[in-house]
């Protein structure tokens, strides 16, 4: 008979502690001081809209995904991109003296694409249910 281990069956349903990776902590790290840096210091007009919502770092820690949003057309997205690119040496040197690493990862930006996907797939399903209606309607 198997002994039944509860530590086991929490880990597995995603309510037991379980360590995370460093570079995941290390991502939160750099994803939660690059807000704060955007809302209080950077004072760029072209990337005043940005909101980092996302990043994801490599297991060695030598470079740092960040992925961001901006209102806006594709105009809009480019210029916060460029700023971003701009302002990334200054971003990342404030990293270094934050987060107190023997190495600061390397940023790299790219706009986040989930919103719009979230957007379409909400309307499909505002479409999906309209058309429900109308045949429930016509029944």
């Amino acid at each position: 008979m198997a002994h039944w281990d509860p530590k086991g069956t929490l880990d597995s349903i995603g309510l037991g502690k379980s360590e995370q990776k460093r570079s995941t902590r290390v991502a939160d790290a750099i994803r939660n001081e690059l807000a704060i840096l955007l809302l209080n210091t950077v004072r760029d007009p072209k990337i005043s809209g940005v909101t980092i919502t996302r990043a994801e770092v490599s297991d060695d820690l030598k470079y740092a995904r960040i992925f961001f949003t901006v209102f806006g057309e594709e105009k809009s997205i480019k210029e916060a991109e460029k700023g971003l690119q701009r302002a990334r040496g200054f971003m990342r040197s404030h990293l270094a003296k934050t987060l107190n690493m023997r190495y600061t990862p390397d940023l790299q930006f790219r706009y986040d694409l989930t919103a719009e996907k979230v957007k379409e797939i909400e309307t499909l399903f505002q479409e999906i249910a309209g058309e429900k209606d109308n045949n429930e309607n016509n029944s």
